[in-house]
């Protein structure tokens, strides 16, 4: 057990996904996996492994924001003896050239957050995500006929601002799209010497208002949610 995750030793795989939401953290258990446990669920943060086409893999919730993924894919890492973390989200778009429904691979991920920095005395304003996952997910993208798009994200600690300009720090690095997690998961897959990567499901496109409709959403995660199952059977 650690302070924040009830899972005995051994109950948790090697390899993650990590959705903000604990109910589609069920929702991938329920429907994607097999011989399905709930190991964890201290704070209703959900955390269940299973068997996916013959492999163990792990899903489980990392609520929302830095401060929140910072602790949990920490005690992941150093309690569970995690190895791969792969965070499965949504995000809004900066930039009209994506669309609703594009998934996008995260190479790097800005910010203006200080975790980094104080945490683990990690200079710099983007993070790389860590280890070999990223090239993993473009090359298992191909085979499963997956547009699948690298880009630079910025990690927001803010989801409401006054002022409605493009963030600095997201105009610094072009960044396509909005989101609030990768940056700390980077960070902590950096110190610890652990394997990291984001893809995120284009939910809504801030310039144009375009959005996925609640209807809608089920459908637009399919493809994310296998595309990082299918990946995790080659790590």
């Amino acid at each position: 057990m650690s302070v924040h995750i009830a899972a005995q030793k051994g109950d948790i795989a090697k390899t993650v996904l990590m959705p903000g939401d604990p109910l589609r953290a069920k929702y991938i258990a329920d429907h994607f996996l097999e011989e399905v446990k709930l190991v964890s669920k201290t704070r209703n943060i959900f955390y269940f492994t299973g068997i996916y086409k013959g492999k163990e893999v792990s899903v489980g919730a990392s609520g929302m924001g830095i401060p929140s993924i910072g602790i949990y894919s920490y005690e992941l890492y150093t309690q569970y003896d995690v190895e791969t973390i792969i965070r499965i989200g949504t995000c809004g778009a900066y930039s009209t050239d994506i669309n609703i429904f594009d998934v996008l691979n995260v190479e790097y991920a800005a910010s203006e957050s200080t975790y980094a920095k104080f945490a683990w005395d990690i200079d710099g304003d983007r993070l790389a995500s860590q280890g070999s996952i990223f090239q993993s997910l473009n090359e298992t993208a191909k085979g499963l006929d997956v547009n699948l798009k690298p880009t630079t994200v910025h990690t927001s600690d803010i989801f409401y601002r006054k002022d409605q300009e493009l963030p600095a720090v997201a105009a610094k690095y072009q960044c396509s799209a909005v989101e609030m997690e990768a940056f700390a998961l980077f960070a902590n897959a950096q110190y610890l010497g652990k394997n990291a990567a984001t893809l995120l499901t284009v939910s809504d496109v801030i310039p144009t208002g375009a959005a996925i409709s609640a209807d809608e959403r089920e459908r637009a995660l399919k493809p994310m949610i296998e595309l990082a199952l299918e990946t995790s059977l080659v790590l």
